[in-house]
């Protein structure tokens, strides 16, 4: 088997999700591929019945045999998804908004670009260039780059602390997460012992490894679904574990979950940003997927917060929700207009395979009105004075789009661009949570998971603690 073949052999769900960006799998559209090595070029052909495309690029050769193996297979790879994407859009005329980017971070490519020495402004055009991005897209990359370079820069020093509560008191249809609804609450005294537990032992781990506390963030699930007393517990033991980070969020996601006792809480404990997610403003589209609040709850529950104090609220919402149109979603904009967040994450509906949306068979809406929707979450950041602070992407999204966060200057949540851009390790306890080394030197990502099931987060919780000890080689 030839070098360049050899790359691929692994590469079939990759193409998978290349076709997908038309409305397509092998099976509706069958091709044949081949790829080549020829004069210091790999060369790579896609045919069907009636096109032939044909694209090269050079081998790389990094002198050192392990970043040459791995550059190599990268460009391989990339050729031939590239290759396919081109016979697809000729085949079809279509254009996807992402053009043939299906990677989860296209923040990396710009950044990749601008490594090689372009500016910012070059770094954008190439992308539209080499892999059909389209204008509106590359723009959003260019000034998300830009917002990221003005916040405090992440590195090798520092440490990410995640803290899962996988407790809600409904599950979104839409919801893959693994995290279940709080029902009679036996779970919740057990779980919370393993959690500090597992909280304490991060404490000391953090500290063995001389690293910096950068951003605490508690998540799930809904953290507010705890009772007032595990809830008040959670803080405490939070702020005793991880004190002197530049920055902390709790989420608290449902609004039917707040009480002006939690919201004190939050606000004693010096946390300085939370996130009360309608979604949706509109009743009808709540009840759909699973919510059990109204929008006046949501209302009620940001001048519950602003009373006790809290001085960043971050809304998120969901562009292209089942039975939504433009209207709809408009009228959530609005909502946000009034309520005045200081930040404001605009999703794309994304329906992933273990979420009961899928299992019901729910449609993705039409791709057109999703864009519509996004560009309307865009403006309406805009408007209240935000700008774009990072992104990502999912399969399955409805018209091929992606989350963005915006945010008022300032106010950037510094974990969201770490998570998401990999810049900073991540410490994450709890049921779930997935702990990240990064080797920056060498492009690659360590990994810690913890079991998902709960019962099984407290029965095995000591081995959660010895396997990120593991990982960061804390013994």
């Amino acid at each position: 088997m030839s070098e360049p073949a050899c790359y691929l052999e692994t590469i079939q769900p990759e193409l998978e999700n290349v076709a997908r960006l038309f409305g397509l799998s092998s099976e509706q559209y069958p091709f044949r591929y081949g790829m080549t090595e020829h004069d210091g070029r790999y060369v790579c052909t896609f045919t069907d019945e009636t096109h032939t495309v044909t694209r090269t690029t050079g081998v790389p050769d990094d002198r050192d045999e392990r970043l040459r193996i791995l550059h190599r297979k990268r460009a391989a790879r990339r050729l031939c998804k590239q290759t396919l994407y081109d016979l697809c859009r000729e085949a079809t005329g279509i254009h996807p908004p992402w053009g043939s980017l299906t990677g989860i971070r296209p923040t990396h490519l710009i950044r990749e670009a601008m490594a090689d020495g372009m500016d910012r402004e070059n770094a954008a055009k190439h992308l539209i260039t080499a892999f059909d991005v389209t204008e509106e897209k590359a723009r959003l990359l260019y000034e998300i780059t830009q917002t990221q370079d003005m916040l405090p820069p992440p590195g090798d020093r520092f440490m990410d602390v995640y803290i899962g509560i996988p407790f809600c008191t409904t599950r979104c249809t839409y919801c893959s997460f693994s995290s279940g609804e709080i029902g009679n609450g036996k779970l919740v005294k057990p779980y919370m012992d393993a959690l500090i537990r597992e909280m304490r032992g991060g404490k000391e781990l953090l500290a063995a490894t001389g690293r910096e506390l950068r951003a605490v963030y508690v998540g799930g699930g809904t953290p507010t679904a705890l009772p007032e007393a595990e809830f008040g517990l959670l803080l405490d033991e939070m702020m005793s574990a991880f004190p002197g980070a530049r920055e902390y969020t709790v989420e608290a996601g449902r609004p039917d979950t707040l009480t002006k006792a939690k919201l004190k809480m939050i606000r004693d404990s010096g946390t300085g940003r939370i996130s009360i997610n309608p979604q949706t403003m509109n009743d009808r589209t709540l009840k759909v997927i699973g919510r059990m609040h109204t929008a006046q709850q949501v209302i009620d529950a940001y001048g519950m917060a602003r009373e006790a104090g809290i001085g960043h609220i971050n809304m998120d919402v969901i562009a292209g929700l089942p039975g939504e149109t433009t209207d709809d979603f408009a009228r959530t904009m609005e909502a946000a207009l009034q309520l005045k967040p200081e930040s404001l994450t605009v999703h794309t509906l994304a329906i992933k395979r273990s979420s009961r949306m899928h299992l019901e068979n729910a449609p993705l809406p039409d791709g057109e009105m999703t864009a519509e929707m996004v560009r309307t979450g865009r403006e309406t950041a805009g408007i209240l004075g935000m700008r774009p602070y990072y992104m990502y992407r999912q399969k399955y999204m409805a018209g091929n789009q992606e989350n963005t966060g915006y945010a008022l200057p300032g106010h950037a949540c510094l974990y969201n661009v770490d998570i998401m851009e990999e810049t900073s390790h991540i410490l994450a306890l709890g049921a779930g949570g997935i702990s990240k080394r990064i080797y920056p030197e060498e492009g690659h990502i360590g990994r810690s998971p913890n079991v998902s099931n709960i019962n099984q987060y407290i029965e095995r919780v000591d081995e959660m603690i010895d396997r990120k000890r593991g990982l960061f080689d804390v013994l």
